[in-house]
């Protein structure tokens, strides 16, 4: 099965991450294919725009794959942000519009993803959130987005809380642009992204160029930080302890309710 399923319509590209047994948890193929589909809908001249979502009715993503995260030790820890630095870069840096239209859970990575995006339709129903620390991952590469968006109180509040908010308390702070119902929300994504098409490309394309410009800066400190703090806390064997006993609990709570 593909992991990420990508299509065009009318000059919009969908790219769909396309692992609902999981909720679309994005382990390494994935991750490499998201950003193989970003860059040829970024070579395809008759792609005008991205609507970014997830399989199913649960999640657009629920964030990095926790199954493949425990295996992690210091030197893998290091491997994983580089691969999410390369790929965060590859949506931010994107010069045709972004839409994301979160159609369940995002969290963790899953969450930035979304924040990455230049415009976010969540669903009624959806819920989002910096939740890493309860799978004992350090919060550092969502924090740096959030605060971007929201400001440092706020982002304190959601990193440390480790919480999910319900799409229409993300809309009043900022992180969604609109809240759909579920039956019209890609609808209402592809309308958001067409209407960012339909502005002059050039002129679009180069104001994208210049915010990320502002932001580059701060971006790469941040990875750098990441690359830091993740290989400490992994080569210390605490976050894969934690993960496994939540993968262990999860399986019993699947076992019981069959």
């Amino acid at each position: 099965m593909r992991t990420i399923l990508d299509r065009v319509d009318d000059g919009i590209a969908t790219i769909t991450i396309n692992r609902p047994d999981v909720l679309n948890a994005l382990d390494r193929p994935t991750r490499a294919a998201l950003a193989e589909a970003f860059a040829a809908a970024g070579a395809d001249e008759a792609v005008r725009a991205v609507v970014l979502t997830g399989a199913g009715e649960r999640a657009f993503s629920a964030g990095q794959d926790l199954a493949e995260a425990q295996h992690f030790d210091g030197h893998a820890a290091v491997a994983w942000v580089e691969e999410l630095r390369a790929l965060y870069r590859t949506v931010r840096a994107f010069e045709k519009p972004v839409v994301a239209a979160v159609n369940g859970v995002a969290a963790g990575l899953g969450f930035q993803l979304a924040l990455l995006a230049d415009l976010r339709v969540a669903a009624e129903g959806a819920r989002l959130g910096q939740t890493e620390l309860n799978a004992g991952v350090a919060s550092i590469t969502g924090p740096w987005i959030m605060r971007e968006i929201m400001g440092l109180a706020h982002t304190l509040e959601m990193a440390l809380s480790a919480r999910l908010a319900t799409a229409e308390e993300c809309r009043d702070l900022g992180l969604v642009n609109e809240v759909a119902a579920p039956q019209a929300l890609q609808a209402r994504a592809r309308a958001r992204a067409a209407a960012l098409a339909d502005k002059p490309a050039v002129a679009l394309a180069l104001t994208k160029r210049r915010f990320w410009e502002v932001l580059e800066p701060g971006f790469s400190e941040m990875m750098d930080a990441a690359a830091r703090y993740h290989r400490a806390a992994f080569a210390s064997g605490t976050p894969q302890a934690v993960m496994r006993g939540f993968l262990e609990t999860r399986a019993q709570k699947d076992g019981a309710s069959r």
